[in-house]
């Protein structure tokens, strides 16, 4: 099979019919062999009897429905467990993707060879107070995981099948399956300008909450990047270099202390000093960093998942 679609969605009854059909007359126009796996987060509305109706008049469409909302990543990690495709493209149901991306991204995958391709919503069609926080959340993702993507939260995304077969979406973490792809060892990742298409059916079901979310996540994703094997060296170089630091300040004020008898000259208290209370705060708090690193690393040695890599290839084994 070609192509496998994956479109998580919560409430979408009305589109769900207009955009089945615009991926069918895609997927026909361009002769793919396809799937569309639609993934139902919990409706309250009529959607998962607009998915069965749709998976009578169309073999392709399938679904998954939850009990419950669980959220975005969920959908979507569920619905990577079931896909067949090479090439996977998730997308919103809202119809604010646009399913005549699709070949092109598809070639991206297939021809170019890279492991994901990120769509980027060049030309929105959304309010002033989403596009300006978004902006800012972007740059802040670029600056601290090294992936040159404009826009991580965009639902238009296709990947290698052995993507999604090797990364796990959880939490709130469909923002930052570019990191996760990253981290598991897919590192060719690409970007496509995509068009955007103004919400036609419905409400948007993100709030403002989701950027200060999306902030706490990226702190999350980038520590969990690069210190989830190996955490003393962050909490045990923090740990020392703070202790160090109060070290050499209760020391130089000993040392004044010293100066001072030995040359009879009157001494103040070394308690009287703001320094001594600030070097035993940095010696305490450095302490206990270097404690919560060297814990992080017997839980990270205890762990499962301590010897589980990536393997690619192998020969003669």
């Amino acid at each position: 099979m070609d192509i496998s679609v994956v479109v998580p969605l919560l409430n979408e009854e009305e589109s769900l019919p207009e955009l089945v059909n615009w991926i069918k007359k895609v997927m026909t126009d361009h002769q793919f062999t396809y799937e569309i796996i639609l993934v139902d987060d919990g409706s309250k509305d009529n959607s998962w009897q607009v998915i069965q109706e749709l998976s009578e008049i169309h073999p392709e469409v399938k679904g998954i429905k939850f009990r419950k909302n669980y959220g975005k990543s969920a959908a979507l990690h569920t619905g990577f467990e079931d896909v067949s495709g090479d090439v996977v493209i998730t997308m919103d149901a809202d119809l604010q993707d646009n399913p005549d991306e699709i070949p092109g991204l598809f070639r991206m995958i297939n021809e170019e060879n890279y492991d994901l391709v990120s769509g980027w919503k060049k030309k929105r069609y959304d309010p002033i107070s989403k596009t300006i926080p978004s902006k800012l959340y972007n740059r802040t993702a670029r600056a601290l995981t090294g992936i040159k993507l404009h826009d991580f939260n965009c639902g238009l995304k296709a990947y290698k099948n052995e993507v999604v077969k090797n990364i796990e979406v959880y939490g709130e973490m469909h923002r930052y399956i570019p990191v996760i792809a990253k981290k598991a060892g897919f590192s060719n990742i690409g970007e496509k300008i995509v068009q955007h298409q103004a919400r036609k059916y419905g409400v948007t079901k993100f709030g403002l909450d989701r950027f200060i979310k999306g902030y706490l996540d990226l702190l999350s994703i980038t520590f969990i990047s690069k210190f989830s094997q190996r955490p003393m060296h962050l909490f045990g170089t923090l740990g020392t270099l703070m202790f160090f630091a109060g070290f050499l300040a209760a020391a130089w004020l000993g040392g004044q202390k010293l100066y001072f008898l030995w040359n009879n000259i009157k001494a103040p208290l070394v308690a009287d000093s703001p320094i001594f209370y600030i070097a035993l705060t940095s010696m305490i708090m450095g302490t206990q960093l270097f404690l919560a690193g060297f814990l992080g690393e017997l839980i990270s040695r205890s762990s499962s998942d301590r010897n589980d890599y990536q393997i690619e290839q192998k020969i003669n084994l």
